[in-house]
């Protein structure tokens, strides 16, 4: 027997979906496993204070958010299994997904929620300071206050780069912008508006070879990539704009996506060109990538599902 939905992903767009489709008395599954390199619970699990998520005036760490989703998703109904999902079968309803324990589960629907990853430098001093200083969303956490009136790095060189620098010279004292070549990648007219502004230094040729600091950062150890110069810049933090990955492995090129890998949706709503499967979230999202935006886009995905359910069965 069918289920009637299977959500792949247990981050904020996942959750969100199952919570909306519970209510619809619809029994979702939800597989909360890594999926294709995300991981249970998705980016908010590894971003300690959140601030934007409508709710929470005092602010709420990230873990903690989407345990409450969870735990709501739970209570309505939605049943969980912590494992990965190793592929699936959209060619033919039932839909097949296939979990990590080789289980062959069917579905007469299914909300691709997997997220994308963000690209990050290969420093175990990284590792060790991710969340501490180091961050991959400066709209997320630029705002906080350890780093208000302080002097802050953004690494990369395109649009996003040039986007994040921007929106942090709103917080930061002085924004150093740091590019491994001696030309920003960004369009022009970003490129125009990072060079022209009072508060962001471009430092070219530069690559992070360190982040320094112990239980916080507190500068980069930077290499010139011409002279091979070695030199140490005081920051209180540092976001990398080096890209996204959607996490889109699982589905073996069974939906269209664009030149960057997101899934194609139908503009304003989230059903994709096979009929009965929607995607939800940084999966589809290249511009926002938002916990708010992504928890939308799954009350949308079943929304559309429980519609979709109705007129074929």
């Amino acid at each position: 027997m069918s289920e009637k939905v299977i959500i792949i992903g247990s981050g904020p767009a996942g959750l969100t979906a199952a919570i909306y489709a519970s209510r619809a008395n619809l029994r979702p599954l939800l597989f909360e496993g890594f999926q294709d390199g995300g991981v249970p619970g998705g980016q908010l699990m590894i971003t300690g204070e959140v601030e934007n998520f409508p709710g929470f005036p005092g602010g709420i760490g990230g873990p903690a958010l989407m345990a409450n989703m969870r735990e709501q998703a739970e209570k309505l109904g939605a049943r969980m299994i912590t494992e990965d999902v190793l592929s699936v079968d959209l060619s033919a309803r039932p839909f097949a997904v296939i979990s990590s324990s080789e289980e062959r589960y069917g579905a007469e629907a299914v909300i691709i929620a997997t997220g994308a990853t963000a690209n990050r430098l290969p420093l175990e001093s990284e590792k060790r300071l991710w969340g501490r200083g180091v961050s991959a969303c400066a709209v997320c956490d630029g705002a906080l206050p350890i780093f208000r009136n302080k002097e802050l790095a953004v690494i990369g060189g395109g649009d996003t780069a040039v986007e994040e620098a921007v929106h942090l010279t709103q917080f930061a004292s002085k924004v150093y912008l740091i590019h491994r070549r001696d030309e920003l990648r960004a369009s022009k007219v970003m490129r125009s508006r990072a060079e022209s502004h009072p508060k962001i230094e471009i430092l070219w040729n530069k690559v992070v070879d360190e982040f320094l600091g112990d239980d916080c950062l507190n500068g980069l150890k930077l290499r010139d990539t011409v002279t091979g110069a070695v030199s140490e810049l005081t920051v209180a933090g540092a976001f990398e704009a080096i890209g996204h990955k959607p996490n889109t492995g699982i589905l073996n090129g069974q939906l269209e996506t664009d030149r960057q890998g997101y899934i194609v949706t139908t503009p304003g709503a989230s059903s994709t060109a096979v009929p009965g499967v929607f995607a939800a979230g940084d999966v589809r999202d290249s511009v926002y990538r938002q916990a708010i935006t992504a928890a939308a886009s799954g009350c949308m995905a079943a929304i559309e599902a429980e519609r979709f359910l109705n007129a074929t069965t």
